[in-house]
C-alpha cells in the first residue's frame, strides 16, 4: 500500500502479525513479559559463553519448552551487540524444495513489540542463489519463527533488539541444502546470530523420548553433520513405539552443522521433554534439547574437560599396570609421560567386567588427587578392595575389560530441571550420608527422572526414597571409554 508524503509516493510498513499469540505463549504482554523473564530467571546461573554464533532452541508452547529456551538465551552475553539475527526453522506447513526467506514483511509483530526484519540481506539472499525464494504461506501460519522473538525481545530488550533473518527450511534435496549453508556460511560470522528452532523426539513415550533425544544430541555436539543425519536414520529404523520424528529442525540443524568447522564447539546446554511439565502425559511426549554453538570455544566460565584417545589409551595402561603391580607385590608408580590433562585433580572411576558381569568397581569424588593418580588407585582398589567381590587374581586377569568413568566436576543444583537423565550422574548428600549413580546407569534401567534421583537417595545414600527433597543434589558427567 502506498501513501502519500510530501509530494512523494511512500510504500506503508508491512507487518507480519503475531499469529500464535494466546496459541503457544500468551497475547497479554504483561503476562508474557513475566512469563518469559520468570523462565530467564530459572536459568540466570548458567554458563554465559563470550562468543555465542548460534543457538539451538525448541519451539513447543512456553508451558511445556519454555525452560529449556531460556537456557538457551541465557547462554548469551546480554550486553553483545549483534548486527542481525539469523531465524532458521522447519516448515510445518508448506512443501518448499529450498528455503523461503521473507522479504515481503518490514517487521514481525509480537504483544512485546514490533521486530525490524534485516530486508536488504533478505533480498540479497534471494537474488544470489535460486535456493532461496520467498513463498508467503511457509510463513503465515508458521510457528517455529515466532516464538522465539518474545525471548530474543527481553533478552536483548524490546527497542535495541537486532534485526531480524526469517528462513524456512524444507528441502529433500542434500545438493540443495549445501547450497543453503554455504549462502549462509558468509554471514556466519562475529556480527551475526543464529538461531536455530527444533524440537526433538515426537511421540513416544517418556522413557524411550528420553533415551532418543540422548543419542541425537550427542551427535549434534559431535559437530559432525554425517553423524547426525546418520543418527536420526538410526532412530527412525529403531522401532521405537510413537516415533514420528527425532527433530523435526533436522534440515536447519544440518544446515547450520555444514556452516561449521573445528573452530566451533557444540555445548550442550539443557535437556527436557514436555513429560516434565506437571500433571503431563508420560505416554506421548516431545523432547527438547538447547545447544549453544561457542567460536573458538571461549566462556566466561569455562569448566570443560576433554582427553585425546592417547590420553584414554594411557589411563588404561595406567590402571591394568596397577592391578599387575598390585599382584607382584608392588607399589604404584607414576607413569614417565604425562600430559597436562592427566595431571589435572579430578574425580575417577574404575569398573572391572568379566564375561560381561561387572567384577569390581570403585570410584572417588574427589577434585583432590591428579586424574592418572587416582586411576590407579582405583584400579587396585576396584581389583581388590571391593566388598561384593573376591579379589581378582593372576588367572582371570586376561578376561578383566576394564571401564573408566572420569568426571567432570561437579555442579550443585537446586532443582530436578536442571538434571538430565542419560547425561548427568547425580550425586546427593545429607549430613554424613551420600551416594551417587553414575550417567550410564540410566542406560541399564527404566526409571524415570524423579525414580533414578529417589533410588538413588534411598539405594545409595540410605537417606529413603524422598530423602533428596532436603538433601545437597549436585550433578556431573561423566566420559566413559
Amino acid at each position: 500500500m502506498m501513501n502519500m508524503r510530501n509530494g512523494q509516493t511512500e510504500k506503508k510498513s508491512v507487518v507480519r502479525p503475531a499469529t500464535q499469540a494466546n496459541l503457544f505463549y500468551t497475547g497479554d504482554a504483561r503476562e508474557l513479559r513475566e512469563e518469559v523473564d520468570s523462565f530467564l530467571a530459572l536459568n540466570r546461573g548458567r554458563t554465559i559463553f563470550n562468543n555465542v554464533a548460534a543457538v539451538i532452541v525448541p519451539h513447543a508452547g512456553y508451558y511445556f519448552s519454555g525452560n529449556v529456551a531460556a537456557a538457551a538465551y541465557m547462554s548469551i552475553p546480554q550486553e553483545k551487540k549483534y548486527k542481525r539475527i539469523f531465524l532458521l526453522g522447519p516448515s510445518h506447513h508448506e512443501w518448499l524444495d529450498g528455503a523461503s526467506v521473507n522479504t515481503d514483511a518490514d517487521y514481525y509483530a509480537t504483544p512485546l513489540g514490533q521486530v525490524k526484519v534485516d530486508h536488504e540481506t533478505a533480498m540479497a539472499l534471494t537474488e544470489k542463489d535460486s535456493v532461496f525464494r520467498y513463498e508467503p504461506k511457509a510463513h503465515d501460519r508458521e510457528h517455529c519463527l515466532e516464538v522465539q522473538l518474545p525471548f530474543l525481545q527481553r533478552r536483548f530488550g524490546e527497542d535495541s533488539m537486532p534485526a531480524i533473518v526469517p528462513i524456512i527450511i524444507s528441502t529433500n534435496d542434500f545438493q540443495k541444502l549445501k547450497r543453503i549453508a554455504e549462502m549462509l556460511k558468509s554471514f556466519f560470522s562475529e556480527e551475526n546470530l543464529f538461531v536455530v528452532s527444533s524440537d526433538f523426539a515426537h511421540y513416544p513415550k517418556y522413557e524411550d523420548a528420553c533415551k532418543v533425544d540422548a543419542l541425537t544430541g550427542k551427535a549434534i555436539e559431535s559437530g559432525d553433520v554425517e553423524q547426525f543425519i546418520a543418527t536420526l536414520e538410526k532412530n527412525a529404523r529403531s522401532g521405537v513405539p510413537g516415533l514420528a520424528t527425532s527433530a523435526c529442525g533436522e534440515l536447519a540443524i544440518a544446515t547450520l552443522m555444514m556452516m561449521m568447522d573445528s573452530t566451533y564447539q557444540v555445548k550442550h546446554l539443557i535437556y527436557q521433554n514436555s513429560g516434565d511439565a506437571e500433571e503431563s502425559d508420560h505416554s506421548r511426549v516431545v523432547g527438547y534439547h538447547a545447544f549453544a554453538i561457542i567460536r573458538n570455544g571461549q566462556a566466561l566460565t569455562d569448566t570443560d574437560f576433554s582427553l585425546s584417545n592417547d590420553e584414554k589409551r594411557l589411563l588404561k595402561e595406567i590402571a591394568l599396570t596397577s592391578i599387575k603391580d598390585s599382584l607382584g607385590g608392588k607399589p604404584i608408580v607414576a607413569h614417565p609421560s604425562l600430559t597436562a590433562t592427566l595431571q589435572q585433580k579430578c574425580g575417577a572411576f574404575v569398573s572391572l567386567h568379566k564375561d560381561g558381569r561387572l567384577r569390581g568397581c570403585i570410584g572417588h569424588f574427589g577434585e583432590d588427587v591428579p586424574l592418572h593418580e587416582i586411576v590407579a588407585e582405583m584400579a587396585r582398589a576396584a581389583a581388590f578392595e571391593d566388598p561384593r567381590f573376591m579379589p581378582v587374581t593372576y588367572d582371570e586377569l586376561a578376561d578383566i575389560d576394564i571401564e573408566i568413568s572420569v568426571l567432570t566436576p561437579m555442579r550443585r543444583i537446586q532443582s530436578l530441571d536442571e538434571f538430565e537423565l542419560h547425561r548427568h550422574g547425580i550425586y546427593i548428600r545429607k549430613g554424613y550420608r551420600s551416594g551417587t549413580y553414575l550417567p550410564q546407569v540410566a542406560d541399564e534401567v527404566n526409571w524415570t527422572k524423579e525414580e533414578f534421583v529417589c533410588h538413588c537417595a534411598q539405594d545409595k545414600a540410605g537417606i529413603g526414597w524422598d530423602g533428596w527433597k532436603d538433601a545437597e543434589l549436585y550433578v556431573y558427567e561423566a566420559i566413559v571409554f
